[in-house]
């Protein structure tokens, strides 16, 4: 079977979202949610890391061709997150609890019939007050 590009990222971002829960649950964060979807995005993680509340997005690159995966978010996608984390602690009453934004990058820099490089990158970004 031959799968479309569109079909092959698509693929390719679940396996990366796979792999990235397992490395965080093995880190001891408790994951809470998957794919969190909202009319403002998508937040591909959320879980707690002790008392703190992280929003994951997890970036998957199939070669390095375009770079690595946390090279790609970018400040629209920060803000794209950081309206949907406050969406989040907003509905579930956590606005007053600690939070960050970690970013988690899937690499598979010797292609994809070996195992990937695995980034953590805890608090990758702040905030940014809109433009």
């Amino acid at each position: 079977m031959h799968l479309k590009p569109s079909d092959r990222s698509l693929r390719a971002g679940e396996t990366g979202e796979t792999l990235a829960a397992s490395l965080l649950k093995k880190r001891g964060y408790r994951l809470v949610e998957r794919r969190y979807r909202t009319a403002l995005g998508e937040i591909d993680l959320i879980g707690w890391d002790g008392q703190t509340l992280c929003f994951i997005e997890v970036k998957s690159r199939r070669s390095l061709r375009a770079g690595r995966g946390f090279e790609s978010v970018d400040r629209r996608k920060r803000r794209r997150l950081a309206r949907c984390a406050l969406y989040y602690l907003t509905r579930k009453g956590l606005a007053d609890q600690p939070a960050r934004f970690d970013v988690v990058s899937v690499d598979w820099v010797q292609g994809p019939e070996n195992p990937p490089e695995i980034q953590l990158i805890q608090n990758a970004f702040e905030l940014e007050p809109e433009a």
